[in-house]
């Protein structure tokens, strides 16, 4: 049998699950057969772009907060002892294991006015805050929900570093920062590249965080998309504004291939 024979299957459901759908958001997008790009017009016209710089804002500010915060831990987690790693990295993947509806869920019980976190504070003597249904509370379901995201890439491009590249710099007469500057996170680069892929992407096309969280006071380019879909039944600007976020990728690939040229941090 010829070897290219067992690519088949992976042919068909590239296909059937990936092509088709781009395909099919596009014929809808551009009218159906009609040609027309009325809807992706509007898709960068009024309150739409308006929402779509606003999840883009978000979204950077998540996945930079998940950079601020993953990269120490990946590297901390990086310099303990394997089985000890093996342990922290269980303990930290666990709660993925379980429903992403139901952890934004947990959330919710947390952060609203009668959680838990305001009868602690109410215990201290501190009035009851609003923390649900605000920005902050969107951000920090989103932060929660995709911080593993970031932090496997970087501890997976740490832990392949050669050691012997770090004693060399010690050796040569650099010291701590200067090492990290020019050794560390250079070759860590990869699985940063990586974990921005991972975290920004997802991080504008959610709307279940939102929802739960933002209670309708806050508006994101998934829940604009969702909308059009569930809501107005306007799949044809629903799918318009899916191209936009087809654009956004695009141009996310373009500006990390230049950043990571050698694409060792390439997922997509």
């Amino acid at each position: 049998m010829n070897r290219k024979s067992f690519s088949a299957p992976y042919i068909f459901w590239i296909l059937l699950f990936v092509i088709g759908p781009i395909l099919i958001t596009l014929f809808y997008a551009f009218g159906q057969g009609e040609w027309t790009f009325n809807n992706i017009s509007k898709a960068f016209s009024g309150d739409y772009i308006t929402t779509f710089i606003d999840s883009v804002s978000t979204a950077i500010i998540v996945t930079a907060v998940c950079l601020l915060i993953g990269y120490p831990a990946a590297y901390i987690i990086s310099r303990l002892r394997v089985s000890t790693a093996r342990i922290v990295i269980i303990l930290m993947v666990m709660p993925m294991w379980m429903n992403f509806l139901l952890r934004t869920y947990a959330w919710k019980a947390l952060l609203d006015t009668s959680g838990i976190i305001n009868q602690l504070l109410a215990s201290v003597g501190i009035p009851a805050q609003q923390l649900i249904n605000t920005q902050g509370a969107v951000v920090m379901g989103l932060l929660y929900n995709f911080l593993p995201f970031m932090i496997l890439p970087i501890y997976t491009a740490i832990q392949k570093m050669d050691n012997s590249l770090i004693e060399a710099s010690s050796d040569l007469g650099a010291n701590k920062v200067k090492t990290f500057g020019r050794v560390i996170l250079p070759l860590s680069l990869p699985g940063i590249i990586s974990g921005i892929v991972m975290v920004f992407m997802p991080a504008i096309t959610t709307f279940v965080v939102t929802k739960l969280l933002g209670g309708g006071h806050y508006f994101m380019y998934g829940d604009l998309i969702e909308f059009q879909f569930t809501t107005a039944r306007d799949w044809n600007f629903g799918s318009a504004l899916a191209v936009v976020m087809f654009l956004l990728m695009i141009v996310s690939m373009v500006i990390m291939r230049r950043i990571d040229k050698d694409g060792e941090g390439y997922i997509l």
